[in-house]
C-alpha cells in the first residue's frame, strides 16, 4: 500500500467507498455516562471520543444556593462520538439505548450519520478495515 517518493513514504488516496459506516452521535446524561461507557466496552465497542456540552431541552435542573431553588435553562450532558462499521450499529444503539435510559425526561438522544470514508494514519488502511484490529473483530 506504501510507496516510496522522494525519500517519504506516500500513500495514495482512494476514494472509494467499500463498506459503508455510521458516525453514532449520542447526548446522554452525565450521571450515565460510566454505566454507558462499561456497557459499549463489554459490546466490543472499544473506542469512542466524548465531551462534556450543554443544551436547552424539556428537561430543567434547579439548583439549590443557600436553601433557593435557581432553574437553570441550561442543561449539563455528555456527548458520545462512535464510528462503527454499519453491522455494528444495531448492537452499539441497542447498547446506548439500555444503558443511558432512565426513563425520565431528559435521557437524551441518538443520531445516526452516514460517514463516506475512513483512514488509519499511522497504516493509510481506508475504509471500514480503519475502525478495527485485524484478527480481533469478525
Amino acid at each position: 500500500m506504501q510507496r516510496e517518493r522522494e525519500g517519504k513514504l506516500h500513500f495514495p488516496l482512494k476514494y472509494k467507498i467499500v463498506k459503508k459506516m455510521k458516525k453514532i452521535e449520542a447526548i446522554i446524561r452525565k450521571s450515565k455516562f460510566e454505566e454507558v461507557k462499561d456497557a459499549l466496552y463489554e459490546a466490543g465497542i472499544e473506542f469512542f471520543s466524548f465531551w462534556d456540552v450543554r443544551g436547552v431541552g424539556q428537561a430543567r435542573e434547579g439548583r439549590v444556593y443557600r436553601g433557593v431553588i435557581y432553574d437553570t435553562s441550561t442543561i449539563e450532558r455528555t456527548k458520545l462520538e462512535i464510528i462503527v462499521r454499519d453491522k455494528n450499529v444495531g448492537k452499539t444503539v441497542q447498547t446506548l439505548l439500555s444503558s443511558a435510559r432512565t426513563g425520565e425526561i431528559g435521557d437524551g438522544k441518538i443520531f445516526i450519520l452516514p460517514i463516506e470514508e475512513s483512514y488509519r494514519i499511522r497504516t493509510g488502511e481506508s475504509g471500514d478495515e480503519s475502525l478495527f484490529i485485524k484478527g480481533k473483530e469478525e
